[in-house]
């Protein structure tokens, strides 16, 4: 990396204040870290929340936000093999869970740990890469972690398995990557959207999709789940109560995996445990996905970018509007930025 490269980013001030545009550091990678020249930047529903909300007690401001990054590998540490310089990457970025200015995404150049990243196809624009990293590694953590739903892990050859992994809310972000990664480790899966993402979600493995407006939503999954066990279940957005309520009607595994803190009040007999979504930073669970799973089924096509990109501006600078739209709301998409 040259030393005299300069680095910008979006900074966050303080909850409740906008994003303003400043100068910052662009370190070396420590031993186990790459530096990533950031291409595209994709805005998760956490980035929102966290510029209205002190979420966080351990975050110090000002900050700087953001987990999902693609782009050009600039520099490794003395311990990585597996990346070198000029590598097309993706990159989960665990900034605001770590505490550390140069691991946030809303900047020019990111720090990202060795075992978060994963190289990509020549052919995939970073736009699209970068919608992956924060749905797939949430969703990864909920799937296969010990603590989690301990899922059998993905294989680039999957052997099928007699069990349903239900997903409730499958077009969001989450829900894309957990239908996948849930088919790729041999299971049939089963979810809810809108009707008209559903053709979307049967592209990604889903064999059956229920619309999450009906008014029998919940009857009908019960319905589709008679003579089907679980493998176990991941929330990833919707009515939280209507997924529980199909659990604890359902045979087999009764735990859910949620993205949001569930409430005390469950069914008897259904167990919920939240996600924190870059816990895979710390387990055998990263490694699994972003070292021995993802690059080749990326490379192979059987695991795709989805939701698709939506990309509404270019430069640091629209990284401000880009939130406004997430807030706004948005379906079966993920919010992109391209910064170079």
């Amino acid at each position: 990396m040259s030393d005299n490269i300069t680095n910008q980013a979006a900074w966050q001030g303080g909850p409740g204040q906008e994003l303003q545009l400043g100068s910052s550091d662009a370190p070396l990678p420590a031993a186990n870290e790459v530096l990533i020249r950031n291409a595209a930047i994709a805005i998760n529903p956490l980035d929102w929340l966290l510029q209205d909300y002190a979420l966080l007690p351990w975050l110090s401001y000002p900050a700087i936000l953001g987990s999902d990054v693609a782009g050009t590998i600039v520099a490794v540490g003395s311990s990585v093999e597996r990346l070198k310089v000029g590598d097309r990457v993706l990159g989960q970025a665990v900034g605001t869970t770590v505490n550390e200015k140069a691991q946030g995404a809303f900047q020019n150049y990111t720090i990202v740990l060795e075992h978060m990243a994963a190289p990509i196809p020549d052919r995939m624009e970073f736009s699209d890469a970068a919608v992956l990293p924060l749905g797939l590694g949430t969703a990864a953590g909920g799937l296969y972690g010990e603590k989690m739903l301990a899922l059998a892990s993905p294989s680039h050859s999957p052997v099928a398995k007699d069990e349903v992994v239900l997903v409730w809310g499958g077009s969001s972000s989450v829900g894309a990557n957990a239908i996948q990664l849930a088919v790729a480790s041999g299971y049939t899966v089963i979810t809810t959207a809108s009707a008209r993402n559903a053709e979307m979600l049967k592209s990604l493995g889903a064999i059956a999709v229920f619309d999450h407006a009906s008014a029998s939503i919940v009857q009908d999954v019960i319905e589709a789940m008679q003579g089907r066990r679980l493998a176990g279940t991941l929330h990833a957005t919707g009515d939280i109560a209507a997924s529980f309520a199909v659990v604890s009607q359902s045979e087999g595994v009764r735990l859910v995996a949620t993205t949001l803190p569930p409430s005390a009040d469950l069914p008897q007999g259904v167990e919920a445990r939240h996600i924190a979504g870059t816990s895979l930073k710390d387990d055998a669970v990263g490694p699994m996905i972003y070292r021995d799973f993802l690059p080749q089924a990326l490379e192979a096509g059987s695991f795709v970018p989805a939701p698709p990109a939506k990309v509404v501006g270019h430069g640091l600078e629209a990284l401000q509007g880009a939130l406004h739209v997430l807030k706004a709301g948005v379906s079966a998409a993920k919010v992109v930025v391209t910064v170079s």
